[in-house]
C-alpha cells in the first residue's frame, strides 16, 4: 500500500488513480492527521508526502515518522511546489528517499516510486546495531568493520535477536524458533550458542544482555 499525503484534490486522485493503473494499492488523505490515523491502522510500503499540508507543515510529519521506531523504515518522497534547493536540502537532511518538486510527470514519479522500493528491499535485508551489522542476502556479519564468521545457528540466533532489538527473548522460544519443535535438547543449548556469539564479538556485553531467569535480549 502507498499513502499519498497532499491536499490538492486533483493531484492527490491523478495520482492514487496511475499508481492503482500501474499495479500498486494506493490511498490518499488531505492533512496529516488523517495520515496518522491511517498508518496507525494499515502496514504501507511507501508515503509520498507533500510538504504544504493545511494542519502540519509535511517537513514536521516527515521529522516525527523517521524518529518513530514503528515508522522510521517506511521511505518517504516529498512532493511540494517549492523548488529551492534549501527545502530539498532540508528535506533530504530529515530523512526523506527523494523528492518531487511540482508539476511533475506521472511516470517520472512513478519511476522514482519504483527506484525507492527497489532501494528499501536492499536495505530491509540488513539489520543493524551500533556497530553490528547482518546482511541477510549474503549470510555475514559484520562487527567494528570487521567480518565475523558464525556457524548457521550462530546466525539464526543473532538474527532473531537483531529482528527483536529491546525485546526479552526467552530460553524456550529461542530454542523453539531456531532448532524446531522436534529438537529435544535443554535450554542450556541456546546459554552455549550464546556464549560462544559473545566470544567472537569480543565479549561485549553491551550488546547481548542476559535477563537472569529468563532469556536474552539485543539493546
Amino acid at each position: 500500500m502507498i499513502f499519498i499525503c497532499e491536499d490538492d484534490l486533483n493531484i492527490q486522485e491523478l495520482v492514487v488513480y496511475s499508481l492503482e493503473q500501474t499495479g500498486f494499492n494506493a490511498q490518499g488523505f488531505d492533512n496529516a492527521t488523517k495520515l496518522y490515523q491511517a498508518l496507525a491502522k494499515n502496514d504501507c510500503e511507501l508515503i509520498l508526502l507533500d510538504i504544504m499540508l493545511p494542519d502540519e507543515s509535511g517537513l514536521d510529519v516527515l521529522k516525527k515518522l523517521k524518529k518513530d521506531p514503528k515508522y522510521k523504515n517506511i521511505p518517504i518522497i516529498m512532493l511540494t511546489a517549492k523548488s529551492s534547493e534549501y527545502d530539498k536540502v532540508l528535506g533530504l537532511d530529515l530523512g526523506a528517499d527523494d523528492y518531487v518538486a511540482k508539476p511533475f510527470g506521472i511516470m517520472e514519479l512513478i519511476a522514482r516510486i519504483k527506484a525507492v522500493l527497489r532501494r528499501n528491499v536492499n536495505i530491509a535485508d540488513k539489520l543493524i546495531y551500533k556497530e553490528l551489522e547482518l546482511d541477510k542476502s549474503s549470510h555475514t556479519v559484520v562487527y567494528k568493520n570487521q567480518k565475523v564468521v558464525l556457524t548457521l545457528k550462530e546466525f539464526e540466533l543473532l538474527q532473531k535477536l537483531m529482528e527483536n532489538q529491546g525485546i526479552v527473548l526467552t530460553r524456550e522460544k529461542l530454542l523453539e524458533d531456531i532448532w524446531g519443535y522436534d529438537y529435544y535438547g535443554e535450554t542450556r543449548t541456546v546459554d552455549v550458542h550464546i556464549r560462544t556469539l559473545r566470544s567472537k564479538l569480543n565479549n561485549d556485553f553491551d550488546y547481548i544482555e542476559t535477563i537472569r531467569g529468563v532469556g536474552y535480549k539485543l539493546g
